[in-house]
């Protein structure tokens, strides 16, 4: 992969209690459409997941819903506000193997239980070796920070082995999100192409 064309995002379909995730919602999705990265997302339609793709789409980008269809009626997805393509898949099973098919790369921004089970389940595979791709962590005003301290007291305690760390990346700031992920892939990669050095110069 020379760049990373699609990026998966983990978020809550409500908008929590901090303006700031709805804000920061809105303000990764304007940074995936100038950098022309389609949004693969859940396919809700309120939250912090309808303003991070309505986000996309205000400011030209693509988006790609994934939804099961025991959730359309309580997440209620709109094909034609917030993805230009909208999968239903038949449980949740498919639902995240289809994201991880899609994606080049994955977000977690604040979130519930949901988010957290998707996102652990990347950081698993990780672990485990089945993939490569980089999962970052949205810290906004410190909301991973306990499950980072979590995932510090398992491996302390010998749960999680150094030989096997899984390398997941933090920010604090929504901004430093891409960048992060593109100085991942370029430590990972012997030469950058053309594409990726366009993306470094536009960050």
């Amino acid at each position: 992969m020379s760049k990373i064309n699609a990026l998966c995002v983990y978020c809550g379909s409500s908008p929590g209690t901090d303006p700031a995730f709805v804000e920061t919602a809105r303000t990764f999705g304007k940074i995936l459409a100038e950098n022309e990265i389609r949004l693969v997302y859940g396919g809700g339609s309120t939250g912090l997941m309808g303003a991070l793709a309505s986000a996309v789409l205000d400011h030209g980008g693509e988006v790609t819903g994934i939804i099961p269809e025991f959730l359309t009626k309580r997440e209620r997805p709109r094909p034609r506000e917030h993805a230009q393509e909208l999968i239903v898949t038949r449980d949740m099973h498919e639902r995240k193997r289809k994201m991880f098919d899609m994606a080049d790369a994955f977000v977690a921004l604040p979130g519930g239980i949901g988010t957290l089970e998707e996102l652990v389940e990347q950081l698993t595979w990780l672990q485990l070796g089945r993939h490569k791709k980089p999962v970052l962590l949205a810290n906004i005003n410190g909301f991973w920070g306990p499950l980072i301290e979590l995932i510090d007291h398992m491996q302390g305690l010998g749960f999680i082995h150094t030989e096997r760390r899984f390398q997941y990346l933090t920010v604090d700031r929504i901004e430093d999100a891409l960048p992060r992920l593109v100085e991942y892939w370029a430590a990972v990669q012997p030469a950058l192409t053309l594409d990726q050095k366009k993306v470094i110069e536009r960050l």
